[in-house]
């Protein structure tokens, strides 16, 4: 064991052997899967908003969206990750204090009031409200959840457990999405309604739930009360756990995986939504007439027609692999030493950006998803086990709440310049902006026409067609140096993984 710098705790750096796959499997507790049912009904609701809100923010006014500049949205996702990531910090001390159902409960009432008001109010500061009070709820959700994991699973089956309970997560993740895909092109107000019902749910399932170790938890707070031990105050104690070398450099590293992840989910959409011809795919699959099957339509995210996929659709594939196949790759990464599983999927993340930046062919899209998909499996599971597995056993909750912060430093990170670099770079609107002034149209002209439509202004200036406008305007420039950019910052952070994790390892029992 590795000494805490307080001296008051040790600290398992090392990894031990993993039950096999279905044994693993049958020792998991029924307390783990309410818990996984309840994260996946939460993310159902989450992504369901989530994986949708760069496009509502930046679809033009006349189509129900908010009309705001790339700049504007990354504005507004940069307070939603510092919210999001920052309020665990010390909603999982709380947690650790006042009892895991409770925060639960407290959670998901001011999760549904994010949903409303992002329906009541579709302004930005409506949205930017919206998105707040749901970061804060979320803040609140996660550290109770994943510290039962912790608590409910042994260190024989944490990976598997971690794994298993990934892959429900990415089942909520999976459906919220194409949920959405299809209540939006109805109106965007049945979308936020639609999640806050969802969330709703988990009020009954939390009547199926029973904190784990309750019992020493109540004896351990009636210590305190007593004086019988003292307890330093959770902002000092939180800090103190926080300032661990060991720690210090897993927020640091760790906030690239995230930076690449956010930057898939957040900018993705758009370059999907703008360079993409996914109507490839529809007739590869189904025929030159698409498909009138409701369920393919569902499914895969898309149009009402059954002609094209919707750029949300194209990244659910990510959530679908993940749902499918996230036990098998668990089972795969339990051989592996955790930084070892979490450096591969960062190298992995990071080459599949890389590719989504050289090509706009929708079956190279495709296996860049594979790619980043095998990517986070390896990854992000990997890193609330190991966070899980090095915390002291009263303060569980509060790691799980740390696992935030390196989510937090990335996304803060990409929510505002992975926006900016799409939005100056990459985005579609921007560059048939200076396409209509090298048609000769003024400044002024060009600043009248709202956001979201100035690529079909070209096509009325043009005369030309949207695909062979498209495909005019990928050619003539470097769209994706942007993902070129946010994939070097996944290379840098798998090389400083593998060195991390060369360095734990090495530390004494």
């Amino acid at each position: 064991m590795a000494n805490s710098d307080s001296g008051t705790h040790t600290t398992t750096v090392k990894d031990v052997k993993q039950l096999g796959i279905w044994a693993a499997l049958a020792s998991l507790s029924y307390v783990f899967w309410v818990c996984g049912a309840m994260e996946m009904v939460e993310r159902l609701a989450y992504y369901g908003v989530r994986q949708v809100s760069s496009l509502y923010a930046t679809d033009a006014a006349s189509n129900g969206g908010l009309g705001l500049p790339g700049s504007d949205v990354g504005i507004i996702f940069l307070f939603w990750a510092l919210m999001q990531s920052f309020v665990p910090v010390l909603t999982g001390g709380i947690s650790d204090r006042v009892g895991y159902k409770e925060t639960i409960f407290a959670s998901t009432v001011v999760k549904i009031l994010g949903y409303l008001l992002m329906a009541w109010f579709p302004t930005f500061w409506g949205f930017m409200a919206g998105a707040l009070t749901l970061a804060f709820g979320t803040g609140i959700f996660k550290p109770g959840i994943q510290a039962t994991i912790v608590k409910s699973t042994s260190r024989e089956n944490s990976s598997m457990a971690w794994g298993v309970f990934y892959q429900t997560v990415n089942i909520g993740g999976f459906l919220g999405p194409l949920l959405a895909a299809q209540l939006r092109q109805l109106e965007w107000a049945h979308v936020f309604y639609a999640c806050a019902a969802i969330i709703s749910l988990n009020f009954l399932l939390l009547l199926t739930y029973k904190e784990q170790d309750k019992e020493e938890r109540l004896a351990h707070r009636a210590k305190v009360k007593s004086g019988e031990v003292r307890e330093v105050s959770l902002w000092r104690d939180s800090l103190h756990e926080l300032l661990r070398p060991i720690m210090v450099w897993y927020m640091v590293l760790f906030s690239g995986f995230w930076f690449m992840l956010m930057a898939f989910w957040d900018v993705a959409p758009l370059y999907f939504r703008d360079w993409v011809d996914t109507t490839v795919m529809v007739q590869h699959l189904f025929g030159a007439d698409g498909t009138s099957n409701r369920l393919w339509i569902f499914l895969l995210g898309m149009s009402q027609d059954g002609q094209r996929i919707q750029p949300e659709g194209l990244v659910n594939l990510n959530a679908m692999m993940i749902m499918v196949f996230c036990f098998i790759v668990a089972g795969w990464s339990a051989l592996m030493r955790a930084t070892n599983s979490m450096a591969l999927g960062t190298f992995l993340a990071a080459a599949a950006l890389l590719i989504v930046g050289g090509f706009n062919y929708v079956w190279i899209m495709v296996l860049a998803i594979v790619c980043f998909s095998m990517g986070e499996m390896l990854s992000s599971p990997k890193s609330s086990e190991y966070l899980g597995n090095i915390a002291p056993e009263q303060k569980k909750a509060m790691y799980l709440g740390f696992s935030q912060l390196p989510l937090g430093i990335g996304w803060s990170l990409e929510g505002f310049f992975g926006q900016y670099l799409y939005g100056e770079l990459g985005s579609k609107d921007t560059i048939s902006r200076q396409s209509l002034l090298d048609r000769g149209m003024s400044q002024t002209e060009i600043n009248a026409v709202p956001i979201g439509e100035a690529f079909q202004k070209l096509i009325e200036v043009s005369g030309q067609s949207a695909e062979t406008l498209t495909a005019q305007l990928y050619a003539a420039n470097n769209v994706g140096i942007a993902w070129y950019i946010m994939g070097s910052v996944g290379l840098v952070a798998a090389a400083g993984l593998y060195a991390y994790g060369r360095w734990t390892y090495q530390l004494k029992d």
